[in-house]
């Protein structure tokens, strides 16, 4: 059930008051608030004004690091492992509807999945492949559907807990408080120029883990979240597990006419082509994206994951849920082809279907590598050999995903440096390593979840809210600091404010 309005009304716990004093000295209201909680109440239409509504005229394009630091800038860090949402919440003449609530009681002991998977079912005995992955994307959608239909569709019903989903926490300083989205991506309307994207658009991601992935998650973190339990095998999800994401995007039907119909979420987050010091508003964006990735061994003995992105195709009949449809499936990242050197080689451990929606495959990853349009893995602009270089493939979701660990060591995305190296005109490239080389196919292994991509460091297995966000979030929350403070610094050479790597566009998951 989601909680009241009022016992929302906490306010921010940040870094500079309560842990200055200690943890112990904080009283954080949410903690204590009562679990009685009214029925959920619809939102009304009114009063809501569209996310890509024209920026005031002191509006400027921001960079990904830019961004970053001004969203750092605005959050500190809740010292409430468990608070819903950044402590902004929308007056009743914006929205009446319910409220995002943490959902956060994980079982403390193995959920047992399905005897015979539907999805490894549809496979109908043979390995994953281009003839039947798509049959095995749509197995995992229908399997989740119940569900998800009512996330998505109808939210006042939605009671997560009640459902078996669950949420990281430590992420609240972030979380908007309707949905519990927080900033996926920013992108230039140029990256979809071709599909008719007429403003820059900022995306909003929110995601869940089922049940059996859930255990995983009490494992790390326990009742308190307080003392994380990290070692080699506490943060392996078990086998079935299912995490999933939704993207949503700023940009509506009048701005991206590829957005037609598309189902609309209200969010209370600062107007994204606004002034950096906008308050938030209760904006509708548009659901673009679902991710859904399943632990499934079996089909993928290499990495042990599948990872497979819908998006929404305004031309597909039906209802909401149908439209939305599989870009692809990925159980690998073909260390063995070398889409630099050979172009043209078919890739084996990545499916794109053909007729997914044209603006879904403008942002595949390196060589045709699986990569929605949320997911940031084409890089432009970029400096390649001192050379600025414009869209750069240079990710995809399994090479992201890969450098999963902690402390991270190795950026998301294949940069030089860590943390990464900016250069150009405006500071705002991010310096690659060159395409194809040694050096670049270190993000495009193979390896298990339970093999970290550098020495010395704990394997998240592939969950980038672990390795990139929550963890970072709790250390800076106890210890005073990110455990990243290389990025801090990479900042105060470059004369500007400290950011948060887990406030980066490339967000990971």
């Amino acid at each position: 059930m989601k909680r009241s309005r009022q016992s929302l009304m906490s306010g921010v716990l940040g870094l500079t008051g309560c842990l200055a004093l200690s943890l112990s000295g904080c009283k954080v209201p949410e903690a204590d608030a009562a679990e009685a909680k009214p029925p959920p109440r619809k939102a009304p239409a009114s009063n809501v004004v569209p996310a890509s509504a024209t920026a005031p005229s002191d509006a400027k394009v921001r960079t990904p690091f830019a961004a970053a630091r001004e969203a750092f800038e605005r959050n500190s860090v809740n010292a409430n492992p468990f608070a819903d949402n950044n402590g902004n919440i929308p007056p009743s003449s914006q929205y009446q509807g319910p409220l995002f609530s943490l959902s956060h009681d994980y079982p403390q002991s193995p959920v047992a999945p399905p005897a015979n998977p539907p999805w490894i079912a549809a496979l109908k005995g043979q390995p994953i492949s281009k003839a039947n992955a798509l049959a095995y994307v749509n197995a995992l959608k229908a399997y989740i559907a119940p569900s998800m239909q009512t996330l998505l569709y109808n939210y006042p019903q939605w009671d997560a807990a009640k459902a078996g989903w669950y949420n990281e926490p430590w992420l609240a300083s972030i979380r908007e408080s309707i949905h519990g989205t927080y900033v996926g991506s920013e992108f230039p309307a140029a990256t979809f120029a071709a599909s008719g994207l007429k403003v820059d658009m900022t995306t909003y991601v929110l995601t869940y883990y089922d049940k059996v992935a859930a255990y995983a998650l009490g494992q790390v973190w326990g009742k308190t979240a307080m003392n994380p339990t990290l070692t080699n095998t506490s943060a392996q999800f078990p086998e079935g597990s299912i995490v999933i994401k939704v993207a949503l995007t700023s940009a509506l039907a009048k701005d991206w006419p590829v957005m037609q119909g598309a189902t609309l979420w209200p969010v209370y987050v600062p107007p994204p082509n606004g002034p950096s010091n906008a308050p938030p508003q209760v904006m509708n964006a548009s659901v673009m994206q679902f991710d859904i990735i399943v632990k499934d061994t079996k089909t993928a003995p290499k990495t042990g994951w599948v990872f497979s992105t819908l998006v929404y195709d305004m031309r597909v009949p039906g209802s909401a849920w149908d439209k939305m449809i599989p870009l692809g499936a990925m159980w690998g990242d073909d260390p063995n082809v070398n889409s630099t050197q050979n172009p043209g080689a078919p890739l084996q451990e990545t499916v794109i279907n053909p007729a997914a929606p044209e603006y879904s495959t403008a942002t595949l990853g390196w060589g045709g590598r699986l990569s929605g349009p949320n997911d940031g893995a084409v890089v432009d602009p970029a400096i390649v050999n001192g050379k600025l270089v414009r869209n750069v493939q240079a990710s995809s979701c399994m090479s992201c995903h890969s450098v999963a660990e902690w402390p991270m060591k190795t950026f998301l995305l294949p940069t030089t440096t860590m943390p990464p190296t900016v250069g150009g005109p405006d500071k705002n490239a991010l310096v690659l390593e060159q395409p194809g080389s040694q050096a670049w196919m270190k993000w495009f292994q193979d390896n298990p979840g339970n093999v970290p991509l550098d020495p010395g460091t704990v394997p998240m297995d592939f969950d980038m809210v672990f390795a990139f966000k929550s963890l970072p979030a709790w250390q800076a929350a106890t210890q005073g600091n990110s455990g990243m403070k290389a990025f801090e610094a990479l900042d105060a050479v470059r004369g500007q404010s400290p950011v948060n790597p887990r406030d980066l566009k490339y967000n990971g998951q």
